[in-house]
C-alpha cells in the first residue's frame, strides 16, 4: 500500500502448508499431526527453542509416539521459513518497492504466530516486523482478532469502504437506495 491504495501484488510459492508438509515428512507422522504440532510447538528460529521442551509425535499406522525436542523441530521449520522470507525479500527488491516500505513488514497467516517468525523476519529483512492483527472489528471481533483472519477481514473492510464511498450521496430515497443502506447497517453492524 501506498497512499491508502495497492501499489503492487505479487503469490510466492511457500506458506504454512510447506512448513507442516516438511515437519510430516521429517517426523514420519500424519499431516494432522504434524500441523498441530508446528501451531503448539512450532519456533523459526532454532536459538529460541528450548532443547527441553520435548513434544510427543504421532506414529502412522500403529506406530508408537516419538518424543522430540522443540530445539529440533525448529531445525526443519527454519530453512523453510529463510526461503519464505527470502523470496518476499527477492520480490521486493525486484519490483522496486524495498526501498518505499517505511514501517517496516506485517505478517499475516497462521504460521505468522509461530515463536521466532518476527524475530527471523527482522534478521532478513532489516527491517521491524509485525504481526498483522485485525483491528477495529464489530461483532465477532474475538473470533477475527487473529493473523490468521488478517487478510480475509481486510478485504472485506476494504470493500466496505468503497461500498460506503460509492453509496454516499447516491439513490438515498430510492427502494434500492434503501436495501443498500440496509446492507451497509449489517456490515457496520458486523464489522
Amino acid at each position: 500500500f501506498k497512499q491508502g491504495a495497492i501499489r503492487h501484488t505479487a503469490v510466492v510459492p511457500i506458506a504454512g502448508d510447506q512448513m507442516t508438509n516438511d515437519v510430516a515428512v521429517a517426523f514420519r507422522t500424519p499431516t494432522q499431526s504434524a500441523e498441530e504440532i508446528k501451531i503448539k510447538h512450532g519456533c523459526a528460529l532454532r536459538q529460541l527453542a528450548d532443547p527441553r521442551e520435548i513434544v510427543e509425535v504421532p506414529g502412522v499406522d500403529g506406530r508408537d509416539p516419538r518424543q522430540l525436542s522443540v530445539q529440533t523441530l525448529a531445525e526443519v521449520l527454519e530453512p523453510r521459513v529463510v526461503e519464505l522470507y527470502e523470496l518476499v525479500l527477492n520480490e521486493l527488491r525486484r519490483s522496486g518497492m524495498e526501498e518505499m516500505i517505511a514501517s517496516g513488514i506485517v505478517i499475516t497467516g497462521g504460521s505468522a504466530m509461530m515463536r521466532g517468525m518476527v524475530e527471523l523476519g527482522e534478521e532478513i529483512f532489516h527491517m521491524p516486523v509485525r504481526l498483522g492483527m485485525p483491528r477495529y472489528v464489530g461483532g465477532l471481533s474475538e473470533v477475527v482478532s487473529n493473523p490468521r483472519y488478517a487478510t480475509g477481514v481486510g478485504l472485506v473492510l476494504m470493500g466496505k469502504q468503497q461500498l460506503e464511498r460509492h453509496l454516499t450521496g447516491q439513490m438515498e430515497s430510492s427502494s434500492f437506495g434503501r436495501i443498500l443502506d440496509k446492507m451497509k447497517s449489517w456490515f457496520q453492524g458486523n464489522f
